[in-house]
């Protein structure tokens, strides 16, 4: 039955697990007489060659036995004594050849490592630095990739559009706000092998600061010039920085293989324009690798070489530094006079730090770490530098011992021309923002910052820029490179306010004007404008600067289709949406270029912005006041559309002092109380009705109303071509 078969299996698994453990047991039995003989056999043959065996075989530990030691169990699980090495003792070399084997020399601090064949060591007359200058789309930046891969300085498998444009917000956007440097070796039809450094600039003019610092390390310059477009804004304005820094000019028509190039009437365009030369103007295309040869042979030939200045005290000018999270402040120089090597003990003049030079190198446009650089030659330099205060752009680099006493010049300090405030969205970010304004200023010299204080916004900071891109590419370097949330105001210019008293008040902040009661003039700064544009397009540009308030100078025809128009005109007028209205009255073809003048007395108030009957100061701006309703009206009418509803009315008003101009409102979001009363006396709905009213009223004695980001921008996108201002 099943009750006798499962006994039976049961006594089947008791026998089986009985067996497996008696085999077992032999195994282990046989495994240890095994050992016993092998032992036996290997035994010496007295006591006393036992003892001679052991002494040898503990022999190489006898040293421990007497000094440190410790214990572990060998192969055969005895205990060993394991000897232990002696501290190390360490000395310096002249101490080592003493004969002491327990003496270690002690190893130097590690260095980068210098690879001696990937720097090329030239005399200063064979050294040629140069700039690329251009307006803005002129093929400055492809024709600086493609002479990197002329040369070979970058392989072609690494090369890549835009190489020296190292932020991806250059990369997006497609414009160089930057200048970068990069080293070139080329051997020239005469034998010789020249190193080129060549430094890339920006093409728009709020960025012309770079450009200027850019030349002062240069002795001669690349002036690129579109071949269908010709003479633009940009390219005189850059042309006037060269021959202040007295540079050699060389003249590249670019965009050659384009079906549109005129190179003939772009040479004409150059001489009556810029008065350059253009006998040996180099006609080229970047992109189809024309003319490439042409440039570097002329670079060689007409550019000058630096002084042979290498025994002179050292002298290195700052024109361009940056912060590094990990390795400090990395500063990028050019040395003008003696030389500088690793280890060096270098002072910056204007602060009179001291540092030791950590590393030096030169880029490629890479880094590649070197020894010493020499008179005439650019690299960059990493001294353990934390404070960004310490190595200002400008500065001058020399030596602790036999420093020089004169200062190079240096750069004139940027004037910014446009001014507004940047608030975290967050106040917990606000000593985040001011460390990240202090890193980003030793990268953007021309930034300027100070703090600022805000009722609607709370703390934060009024910065000036060179222009409305300038403000808008600092912005999201903050946004991005420092996870930033902010909030920026409408952009302002500096008024100069004089008071009944005398006095002059620089105001740039809206909300600082002084009360009109207490005021005497105020004056607005005008600047010198210059447009170029085709023919086609010059009524609706002389259009465009009237509505602006702008005085006509002069109108210059560059040739039969290009035209040259300069104003007078406020600066508070450009730096709105003057530039986009520009592009769109010459669908992209005109361009401008802009500079102080001088300030002028204007009839100006300043318009007032009340939300929910509360000044919101950041929306607060001084206009002209013939412009004033239309601004008004346009400003509430903006900001109508961006202000999200509430469950109260918001009243939105525009005021001069306390006359309101211009006045709108946001209705209140209604819930429909009466849709449970379906019938009954109406003393009822009434009574819902009045309880209503009297929650929406407490409402909006005590609530707040949130203004979005694009609420303060709404100054920039009221339309302000209604009508002219006198």
């Amino acid at each position: 039955d099943a009750s006798s078969a499962r006994g039976r299996a049961s006594e089947r698994k008791k026998r089986t697990r009985g067996g497996s453990a008696r085999r077992r047991e032999r195994r282990q039995a046989r495994r240890k007489t095994r050992i016993r003989a092998r032992m036996a056999s290997a035994a010496p043959a007295s006591r006393g060659a036992a003892r001679a065996s052991t002494a040898a075989r503990d022999a190489p530990f006898a040293a421990a036995a007497n000094g440190p030691g410790r214990f572990r169990r060998d192969g055969n699980g005895r205990n060993r004594l394991v000897a232990v090495r002696a501290p190390r003792r360490w000395t310096t070399r002249a101490a080592a050849t003493s004969g002491d084997a327990n003496v270690v020399i002690k190893p130097k601090k590690e260095r980068a490592k210098v690879d001696p064949s990937a720097v090329l060591q030239v005399p200063p007359s064979q050294i040629r630095n140069f700039s690329i200058i251009a307006h803005i789309d002129h093929g400055k930046s492809t024709l600086a990739d493609t002479l990197l891969s002329k040369t070979k300085t970058v392989a072609a498998r690494d090369m890549e559009a835009q190489l020296l444009d190292s932020m991806d917000i250059e990369r997006e956007r497609g414009i160089t706000i930057k200048l970068n440097s990069a080293r070139m070796n080329y051997v020239a039809n005469d034998g010789e092998t020249y190193v080129l450094n060549l430094i890339d600039t920006p093409g728009h003019v709020d960025f012309s600061y770079e450009v200027s610092r850019s030349l002062a390390a240069c002795e001669g310059a690349l002036l690129v010039v579109d071949a269908s477009q010709g003479v633009e804004a940009q390219t005189v304005a850059n042309v006037y920085l060269a021959l202040e820094n007295d540079l050699e000019i060389i003249t590249v028509l670019n965009k050659i293989d384009l079906p549109g190039a005129e190179p003939e009437r772009v040479k004409r365009e150059i001489e009556d324009v810029l008065g350059l030369d253009t006998e040996d103007a180099v006609v080229a295309s970047a992109k189809a690798n024309i003319g490439m040869e042409d440039i570097l042979e002329n670079i060689v030939k007409m550019i000058p070489p630096p002084p042979d200045t290498g025994d002179e005290p050292l002298r290195a000018l700052i024109f361009d530094s940056y912060f590094d999270p990990y390795r400090g402040v990395v500063v990028i120089f050019r040395v003008v006079d003696g030389n500088l090597g690793v280890g060096d003990a270098v002072k910056f003049m204007n602060t009179g730090k001291s540092y030791t030079i950590d590393e030096i190198g030169i880029m490629r446009p890479q880094k590649v770490p070197v020894n010493r650089l020499s008179a005439g030659e650019v690299g960059y330099m990493i001294a353990n530098i934390k404070s960004v205060a310490d190595a200002r752009v400008g500065d001058t680099i020399t030596t602790t011992k036999d420093a020089s006493t004169e200062p190079l010049p240096g750069y004139s300090e940027a004037t910014p021309m446009v001014y507004c405030g940047l608030f975290p969205t967050d106040s917990d970010q606000y000593e985040d923002l001011r460390v990240a304004l202090g890193k980003l200023q030793i990268n953007d010299a021309a930034l300027r910052y100070e703090p600022e204080q805000s009722s609607a916004m709370g703390f934060g900071f009024r910065c000036g820029f060179l222009g409305l891109l300038h403000m808008e590419i600092v912005q999201e370097r903050l946004e991005r490179e420092y996870d930033l949330g902010l909030i920026t105001t409408a952009p302002s210019v500096v008024y100069k306010v004089y008071t009944s008293d005398g006095a002059c008040v620089d105001i740039a902040n809206p909300a600082d004007l002084p009360d009109a009661s207490v005021r005497d003039r105020i004056e607005e700064p005008f600047v010198k404008l210059e447009m170029f544009a085709p023919s086609d397009y010059v009524g609706s540009l002389m259009e465009l600067a009237q509505q602006r308030r702008g005085e006509f100078i002069d109108m210059t025809y560059l040739s039969e289709s290009r035209t040259c128009l300069k104003y007078d005109i406020p600066l508070g007028e450009v730096v709105t949406d003057f530039f986009d209205e520009l592009k769109s009255r010459s669908k992209g073809y005109a361009s401008m270029e802009y500079s102080f003048n001088e300030y002028r007395k204007s009839d100006l108030v300043r318009l007032d912005v009340l939300i929910n009957y509360e000044p919101a100061d950041p929306l607060a701006c001084i206009c002209h006041r013939d412009k004033s309703y239309v601004m008004g009206r346009g400003l509430v009418d903006k900001l109508k559309e961006l202000i999200p509803r509430q469950m109260f009315r918001i009243p939105i008003q525009a005021s001069i002092g306390t006359k309101v101009i211009a006045s709108t409102s946001i209705s209140a979001m209604r819930k429909d109380v009466l849709a449970k009363c379906y019938g009954g006396d109406i003393s009822r709905k009434k009574k819902l009705l009045k309880k209503q009213a009297a929650g929406k009223k407490r409402m909006k004695q005590f609530g707040k109303v949130e203004v979005p980001q694009e609420a303060f921008m709404a100054v920039l996108k009221v339309d302000q071509n209604a009508g002219s201002g006198g």
